[in-house]
């Protein structure tokens, strides 16, 4: 009993620090409006586990990948965020952005907004003047990766450097798997994925599928900041191209190694 008094003491002391200068009570870290053992508990779950009761849970690492033996040792999912099965398109987004949309345009697109004059500015991950404030920001931050919110910490949007070994490391042969066109991708060491040309969206309509394919990277197009850089398909070319930010493209995702 004396041991666990002590705990709780030391527990509170360490909630009055976590919680210093914060706008609710001192100590009131599940801020339920009182300072109890409930408080202990939710510091004592947030020691073992990294997280508060009203975190989002991060979904089990437990998705399919292949090891294609590419030299930077990178991982590809088997199936498009959102897709069951290598052949299925899968949920489409506007690049850095999380939830799919029922249109795509100008206007609905997360990070960019418009002046009295109708002038499109950008609010985040820009690295022209022209387009609004800077923030040089290139790369997709992990709260706006698509990949890594659906699938888990393991899991991201794979980046352009990844995209372009792909294209030229691989053997890629334009296919039907299942009816669906797409590319059987085939890497050094004999092993295959499947990508299905999944087209885009653009307002309310799927557009080219089953003709060609786009696959968001992570990285922005920086000459021009209003565009990222995707992996693009078709049944005679593929490569890394840059498209308008706000287009839905469709995503597979990469991770660095088994144990990551």
């Amino acid at each position: 009993m004396k041991k666990f008094s002590s705990f709780l003491v030391l527990s509170l002391l360490m909630l009055s620090s976590f919680t210093a200068g914060m706008e609710y009570q001192r100590g009131d870290v599940n801020q339920d409006g009182n300072v109890s053992i409930s408080d202990v508990t939710c510091l004592i779950d947030y020691l073992l586990t990294g997280t508060w009761p009203d975190d989002p849970v991060t979904p089990p690492n437990n998705y399919e990948w292949v090891d294609l033996g590419l030299p930077s040792g990178t991982l590809w999912a088997t199936c498009n965020v959102g897709a069951t099965t290598p052949e299925e398109f899968g949920d489409y987004f506007a690049w850095s952005e999380t939830v799919p949309r029922d249109e795509y345009t100008y206007e609905n697109y997360k990070w960019w907004y418009f002046d009295e004059n109708g002038n499109r500015y950008i609010s985040k991950y820009n690295t022209n003047n022209n387009f609004g404030p800077v923030d040089n920001k290139t790369e997709l931050e992990p709260e706006d990766d698509a990949a890594r919110v659906y699938m888990g910490t393991s899991w991201r949007i794979p980046s352009l450097e990844q995209v372009v070994e792909l294209v030229n490391v691989c053997v890629w042969q334009w296919t039907q798997r299942n009816g669906v066109n797409g590319h059987l991708v085939t890497g050094p060491n004999g092993n295959t994925m499947f990508l299905p040309a999944a087209g885009y969206r653009d307002g309310s309509s799927l557009e080219y599928a089953g003709t060609y394919g786009n696959y968001w990277s992570r990285s922005l197009y920086s000459y021009l900041p209003d565009r990222a850089y995707c992996l693009y398909l078709d049944s005679q070319y593929w490569d890394s191209e840059d498209f308008s930010r706000y287009y839905g493209h469709v995503i597979r995702a990469v991770r660095v190694s088994q144990t990551r």
